[in-house]
């Protein structure tokens, strides 16, 4: 019989990993058992009562491994209780909660093909170092440099665990 819950995600430079790490730790503690395993590394879904889904954002979507999951299983997420987050640098900048309904509108490719009960979003991390692109390092840098970003964790770690905590009734 399934117990477990899966958290799996997809990110580009460890900032969703975190979130999802953070969203497993708070179920553990209320005394769920959860697997945290990224997306391409995942293989069955049978062990599993629930899943939670993260992507990072790029350029205003999941990442694009991230909705090839969630595609290619649509038909196992529509069957067991699914919730989704994404963790993106808008809402980090200033006015960042101004964007709350725009950034949310980033998940209506995954909603056309699952229906989520319920969606987490959170503001994630600069690290420019992590970048691979020169040129993306260097409109970053700039970007920082006139105020667009911050560069550091801007994740609200007391948002994502009050998320975690609510997740358990649904889920």
């Amino acid at each position: 019989m399934a117990e477990k819950i899966l958290v799996t995600y997809a990110t580009r430079t460890g900032s969703t990993k975190g979130v999802a790490e953070a969203i497993s730790k708070t179920l553990s503690e209320s005394g769920e058992e959860v697997d945290v395993i990224s997306m391409h590394e995942v293989k069955d879904f049978t062990t599993y009562k629930a899943v939670i889904a993260g992507s990072a954002i790029q350029a205003g979507k999941w990442l694009p491994e991230a909705l090839e999951f969630v595609s290619k299983n649509k038909t196992v997420l529509n069957q067991k209780p699914l919730a989704v987050f994404l963790v993106c640098m808008t809402l980090a900048m200033p006015k960042g909660e101004s964007y709350r309904s725009t950034v949310s509108g980033w998940l209506s490719p995954v909603r056309s093909l699952v229906t989520p009960v319920s969606e987490g979003i959170f503001a994630g991390t600069l690290d420019i170092k992590k970048i691979p692109s020169f040129s993306d390092r260097l409109k970053f840098r700039l970007s920082v440099l006139f105020g667009v970003w911050k560069e550091g964790d801007n994740r609200d770690w007391k948002a994502i665990e009050l998320w975690a905590k609510n997740l358990k009734a649904l889920l």
